[in-house]
């Protein structure tokens, strides 16, 4: 109901509450300007999914954590700690047969191979796995994930995006280490020619080449863990449970495929055919089991990936 005083009339709710005047013109002023016409899509005029969470915004907040940082510094100072524990140990950095351990400080391109091999079992999918295992459980954690949907920004839009800059970070790592330990192979131990435990010799310039090959393989094949990561991301509320559970799954692969009783049935592993990359260190490589590999993590990868999105598509959001 309503009365008169001498300021003029004052609106008062039946339940006794009093409302201004002047803020009710002004935010019925304000209302009038807003834009209520909606598009064919039925969204409000004027937005546009694909200028919500881009790339540039979300790859810049990634490197700005604290883990994406450390990250990519323990990559980078791995083969230095490598080179460490080869002069306390005393390595002949003439030798020139023995596995890839033994010759590793015979050449920078070997030096490569090691840093790859050492690293190939635990260090490398657990960068993948923090990478797309913490992308979505973080969110979910700190329960911004329901802000970020209610921006609006398109679910399959916030899983894309987030997995987009996931590889980028998980690329950059990968290649980081080689590269690394390319340079201070060549300072060490000089730009010679990678040998092979059969004793293939390949020349300086063409082990370039393979150990770049073998860079771009393991990204792809580590596209598995990737998958399984993020379909576990989506899971779960835990970061640490997502990037954890995709480790525990990768190592307990490794582990089965030691079990020569398994026979064939290790070609189904996901792991199986991971260190395919090392048949490029040599003078006639044979691509078999590196095309084997490919399409196993092709096949892996891409039946989480879908669970992912479905799973991501369909969840309820409370946090």
């Amino acid at each position: 109901m309503s009365k008169t005083n001498g300021s003029g009339p004052v609106t008062r709710a039946d339940h006794g509450v009093h409302t201004d005047p002047a803020a009710l013109l002004e935010l019925t002023e304000v209302a009038s300007h807003e834009r209520t016409e909606v598009g064919p899509d039925g969204a409000v005029a004027g937005y546009r999914a694909d200028r919500t969470l881009r790339l540039g915004v979300e790859l810049k907040r990634q490197l700005k954590r604290r883990r994406t940082q450390l990250m990519l510094g323990f990559v980078a100072l791995l083969p230095f700690i490598l080179v460490i524990a080869f002069e306390i140990g005393q390595a002949n950095p003439n030798r020139r047969s023995g596995g890839f351990v033994d010759l590793a400080t015979a050449s920078a391109p070997n030096f490569v191979v090691l840093a790859l091999f050492v690293s190939g079992t635990f260090l490398l999918p657990m960068i993948v796995a923090l990478f797309y295992g913490d992308t979505i459980a973080s969110e979910a954690s700190w329960s911004s994930l329901k802000y970020l949907l209610a921006m609006p920004v398109p679910r399959h839009r916030v899983l894309r995006q987030k997995a987009i800059v996931s590889g980028i970070l998980s690329a950059a790592a990968l290649i980081l280490l080689p590269l690394v330990a390319l340079l201070v192979g060549v300072i060490w131990y000089g730009a010679g020619d990678a040998i092979s435990p059969t004793g293939d010799a390949v020349s300086f310039s063409d082990s370039l080449v393979a150990m770049g090959l073998a860079t771009i393989y393991i990204i792809l094949q580590l596209a598995w863990v990737a998958g399984l990561a993020m379909l576990l991301s989506v899971a779960t509320d835990a970061p640490l449970g997502a990037v954890g559970g995709a480790v525990i799954v990768a190592i307990v692969s490794q582990i089965l495929d030691q079990i020569t009783a398994l026979e064939g049935l290790r070609d189904y592993l996901p792991t199986h055919f991971a260190f395919s990359w090392m048949d490029l260190i040599s003078t006639d490589i044979d691509w078999t089991n590196m095309a084997n590999g490919m399409l196993s993590a092709a096949l892996y990868g891409t039946v989480f990936f879908l669970l992912a999105g479905r799973r991501f598509a369909t969840k309820d959001i409370t946090s």
